[in-house]
């Protein structure tokens, strides 16, 4: 799968920064059934993750944020502004404060700095609030599956079409549709964040917004 002044900053996104080995809808409420097979449930594999992950212990300070809070966070630190702000003018910052448990794939401010200046701001207009909301969801898949239970294959997100994950064991690499996981495994108290270095287009979603 292409992120201090504080000390949340530090232990989250300093290690994303630091990280020297490759380098957050509505639609429906959740269900924990849809994480264990392939396209409407997330692959499992039992392999080594190929993108190495922060272990989840009891210190780590971003287990006991649910992943609402941890984007807030993280933009209070300047990091994933963009995402941040992206969740609020699409209203999903509910979403994610619910049990879950949700995966997040959560693309950097330069992932989204790398999309044309005119789909960004078009997306960030209320009018295209369900645009925003489509796009949010499409990173987004049920159940906290870390990066030693996913294997290549297709999983149902959220936005409800399957996005297409690869693990590359060879260049230990994970990949969701063309965006590489640059950190894997940030815990949240609701789910888990593999940071992504591009925007996870769905399928037709540019032609789609251009047409507005």
């Amino acid at each position: 799968m292409k992120a201090s002044k504080g000390i949340l900053g530090k232990a989250l996104f300093g290690v994303i920064c630091a990280s020297s080995l490759i380098a957050l809808s509505a639609c429906g409420q959740p269900s924990a059934e849809n994480t264990t097979t392939q396209t409407t449930e997330t692959p499992v594999a039992d392999v080594p993750p190929a993108v190495p992950p922060i272990a989840e212990t009891p210190t780590t300070p971003t287990a006991s944020q649910n992943l609402a809070q941890l984007a807030q966070s993280a933009s209070a630190q300047g990091s994933f502004t963009t995402l941040t702000r992206a969740v609020q003018a699409a209203g999903f910052t509910e979403r994610l404060a619910e049990p879950g448990p949700y995966t997040v794939f959560a693309p950097t401010d330069a992932a989204f700095a790398a999309l044309p200046k005119a789909t960004l701001n078009n997306l960030l207009n209320p009018e295209n609030k369900q645009q925003l909301v489509k796009l949010l969801s499409y990173h987004v898949i049920l159940g906290q599956v870390t990066s030693s239970q996913l294997t290549s294959g297709q999983v149902k997100t959220v936005e409800g079409t399957p996005v297409t994950i690869k693990v590359d064991s060879t260049t230990s690499t994970v990949t969701v549709k063309d965006a590489k996981v640059i950190q894997a495994d940030i815990p949240a108290s609701n789910g888990v964040v593999h940071v992504v270095d591009k925007v996870i287009l769905p399928p037709n979603f540019q032609a789609s917004l251009d047409s507005k």
